[in-house]
């Protein structure tokens, strides 16, 4: 597949640039990871703040647990909610978390409020190009895709789009739904669309052939294989991937650009187990590499088998998203919510 080059880039190589700079303080686990795990066992426990559903995050702990038995105390919300509590926490001095893991975009915002440390990992270079920011307060631990899911009983594949700008077709009207809060995805696939005239493209699709917003990637991806929704734009291919082994008459392709919601791992600065949470993080960028691929994830570790083998993704820049943020909702809100 294509990528496409347009303004949001696209490789996360050429969006962030040259990451992999020289370290320039030492790293104990690098040095002595054999010292650095008995550090760890000593102080015997850590905190994690996860968005992650609690289904994988629980086979993230017992993997960790299981290896150090070293105790995870984990608490999981939305990912907004567990951004609030840390910031909350750091502004009240109460410093409880160690390690976090969250949507990207809110990742880089933490350490642009100076809340994360960096951490020089031997992981690193084997990452997917770009998963690493220069500052390196942060690293991506976690790929999903979005992508088109089809009802198999009622949609053939030889009718299949081959662009989004096939949507247009009178053939699907009255088949198409989209997640209702996806205003990244909306902006990356409006520019391959040219911008400003990718997002009337969206105007008119929603006006020719209707569109069902919904609420939930997972009641989206339900409602595919329960046959409500003939077709959805934007679910994620995990979910796909798993409605479709079990049976249900779901399959999936990903239309250029195929972007990948991301979620990443950092280590706090004021983390009150440090040791652990540096065990953790590079845990996380390896061994937890194998779960996220168990649950249909892409490993951002490219050493670990990939469900997504070959796939091209398009990656959007942090930065870019934290900044434009409030601007892409309302405009979102704009063109698919407002009736």
């Amino acid at each position: 597949m294509k990528i496409n080059t347009g303004f949001y880039g696209v490789l996360l190589a050429s969006m962030l640039g040259a990451l992999f700079s020289t370290a320039a303080s030492a790293d104990p686990y690098t040095d002595n990871p054999a010292q650095l795990i008995a550090a760890a066992k000593k102080e015997g426990t850590l905190t994690w703040y996860t968005s992650l559903a609690p289904g994988d995050s629980a086979q993230v702990i017992k993997r960790f647990e299981d290896k150090y038995g070293i105790k995870v105390v984990v608490w999981r919300s939305g990912d907004d909610n567990v951004l609030q509590r840390i910031v909350t926490e750091a502004n009240g001095k109460t410093y409880k978390v160690d390690v976090a893991q969250i949507q990207t975009d809110n990742m880089e915002a933490l350490s642009q409020e100076k809340m994360l440390t960096p951490v020089e990992s031997p992981s690193y270079p084997d990452l997917v190009p770009g998963a690493v920011p220069s500052h390196h307060q942060w690293a991506i631990a976690q790929i999903t895709l979005y992508v088109l899911a089809y009802n198999t009983n009622l949609i053939k594949k030889e009718d299949l789009p081959k662009s989004y700008r096939d949507l247009q077709d009178p053939k699907w009207k009255g088949k198409l739904g989209i997640e209702s809060t996806d205003s990244i995805w909306l902006h990356v696939v409006a520019d391959s669309l040219g911008g400003d005239s990718g997002l009337a493209f969206f105007r008119q699709l929603k006006a020719k052939n209707d569109l069902s917003v919904r609420t939930g990637h997972s009641l989206l991806a339900n409602m595919v294989a329960a046959g409500e929704v003939p077709m959805a734009l934007n679910v994620y291919q995990y979910k796909a991937i798993q409605l479709k082994r079990s049976g249900a008459p779901v399959d999936w392709l990903a239309l250029e650009p195929a972007l990948a919601f991301t979620t990443s791992v950092g280590m706090l600065k004021n983390a009150p187990h440090p040791n652990a949470a540096r065990l953790f993080y590079e845990f996380m960028l390896k061994d937890g590499q194998e779960v996220m691929a168990s649950i249909d994830d892409m490993p951002s570790n490219t050493k670990v088998a990939s469900p997504l083998k070959g796939a091209k993704v398009t990656f959007i820049d942090s930065t870019t998203a934290l900044k434009n943020r409030q601007k892409w909702e309302d405009s979102f809100n704009d063109v698919i919510i407002k009736r």
